[in-house]
């Protein structure tokens, strides 16, 4: 009978198998294997990740049970224990790395014009146990990892991600970055960094983030608001042009801030509104302009976005689950 390719045969087509060899290589995560390879390792987690399996056991026992079809994929029947041990002994920068080298691959039919593209960067820590005390010790008695991640909203889904231990700031992360140029960055106070925002603004990139508050702007245009509206102030200044120390700023670019305060929804309890139509007259011919949303009833706390992406009608948004288009 003549043999058709599984799904699955299919599906690891997309794996770039010489990428994936030379990183094994790379980290020498084959070196004393005799039977279990970190390619038959990798296909047995795609297995396991693709039927659902929620054991070792159910991974075993289904490629067992698929055991004429795995020669054609390059793979071959595993026990147990060598698949335990191999997912504790081999070094998981394998697959971080394959993970890198494939998303651009999965994110390319997704890709929008790169002068349209927004990039929401931010991380999040992950308590783990003292088996990762040799890499990733927060404190005496505390674990941790750190992801930082570049997120894609349009796409919905990372474009970079990399691991670090939880005590690693997220500028320091953030400036091994790839900066894909004209691209417009959404981020927190975690990358307060003047020479990192000098290098986005060199690509050609915007963005947007929140000041600190004694941060001093030099103010050289204020635009017009209208009067008893929730547009607080609109204008164009300059950062400080000395650092601490004498030093000189390296970002020396006009910067324009329009700053909102919206009130509770009365039609939708927990939530504010915001009448994007009255921000009209502010929204630009040409470039782009940065929003600072404030709520009466929540001091303190500020959401970030571009005018030019928000939805031309009144939008009702909840401050703990913001739209995509705001962070």
């Amino acid at each position: 009978m003549r043999h058709q390719n599984s799904v699955f045969h299919s599906l690891t087509k997309h794996v770039p198998w010489s990428k994936f060899e030379h990183i094994v290589e790379k980290y020498g995560a084959d070196q004393l294997v005799r039977k279990l390879t970190t390619k038959r390792q990798f296909i047995a987690l795609l297995y396991g990740q693709f039927s659902g399996s929620t054991s070792l056991r159910e991974v075993v026992t289904g490629m067992a049970s698929h055991e004429t079809r795995l020669y054609h994929v390059g793979a071959a029947p595993v026990k147990r224990s060598t698949m335990s041990d191999a997912n504790s002994k081999r070094p998981w920068q394998v697959f971080s790395e394959l993970f890198a080298q494939m998303l651009p691959q999965a994110h390319r039919g997704l890709r929008r014009a790169t002068a349209d593209a927004v990039r929401l960067i931010d991380s999040t820590s992950v308590r783990l146990s003292s088996l990762s005390e040799d890499w990733a010790t927060f404190s005496a008695d505390v674990f941790g990892a750190k992801a930082h991640i570049v997120y894609d909203p349009n796409a919905d889904r990372p474009v970079y991600f990399a691991v670090t231990p939880a005590n690693v700031n997220d500028i320091t992360a953030a400036k091994a970055m790839p900066i894909e140029p004209s691209a417009t960055y959404v981020y927190d106070l975690g990358y307060y960094d003047y020479g990192w925002w000098a290098r986005l603004d060199d690509a050609g990139c915007r963005f947007v983030t929140r000041l600190k508050k004694n941060t001093p702007i030099s103010v050289v245009e204020e635009n017009r608001v209208p009067k008893n509206s929730n547009i607080v102030r609109d204008c164009i200044g300059h950062l400080p042009v000395r650092l601490a120390n004498s030093r000189n700023n390296p970002l020396q670019v006009p910067v324009r801030e329009i700053t909102v305060i919206i009130d509770s929804d009365p039609d939708a309890p927990g939530k504010h509104v915001l009448d994007v139509p009255a921000l009209a007259p502010h929204r630009p011919a040409h470039g782009y302009a940065d929003l600072v949303i404030t709520a009466r009833d929540r001091s303190g706390q500020q959401l970030l976005g571009r005018l030019e992406n928000a939805p031309d009608q009144r939008v009702s948004i909840d401050f703990d689950n913001p739209p995509r288009w705001l962070s």
